[in-house]
């Protein structure tokens, strides 16, 4: 039997803006996903939670501004765990000329306020390859 994509969500920091991250993570576990949802948390938290959990796929979420430092934080700690194969997906408010410095620090896909929920759940599945 294959396993469920196992997906670990955090607000970023302390953002307050939790609504946006809830509700994907509601459409992540409708679509079948495994979602442990962490509330706001620092990069260091959020990676050991991903070891801890066993994570294909972090999601970030941020309206706070620290996308630029906290974001790369995380994928930096992963990699440094040795869990490069794990996919780190940021969703928020980022302006778009952001976009790709996140990518170049690793960020898997950055999504927008916008971004329908069908784009982000094919994004998640097609990235992860589960056994």
């Amino acid at each position: 039997m294959e396993r469920k994509i196992r997906v670990v969500m955090a607000k970023l920091g302390l953002d307050i803006h939790w609504r946006g991250v809830y509700l994907v993570s509601q459409f992540l576990k409708d679509a079948g996903m495994e979602v442990i949802y962490l509330g706001n948390k620092f990069p260091e938290q959020i990676v050991e939670a991903a070891i801890e959990e066993d994570a294909d796929v972090v999601g970030l979420s941020t309206l706070g501004g620290n996308h630029l430092t906290l974001g790369p934080k995380v994928v930096t700690l992963l990699k440094e765990k040795g869990l490069d194969k794990v996919k780190v997906f940021m969703g928020g408010v980022i302006p778009p000329k952001h976009i790709p410095l996140l990518k170049q620090q690793g960020i898997y896909e950055v999504y927008g306020p916008d971004t329908p929920m069908d784009v982000i759940i094919k994004g998640i599945s097609d990235s992860v390859t589960v056994h």
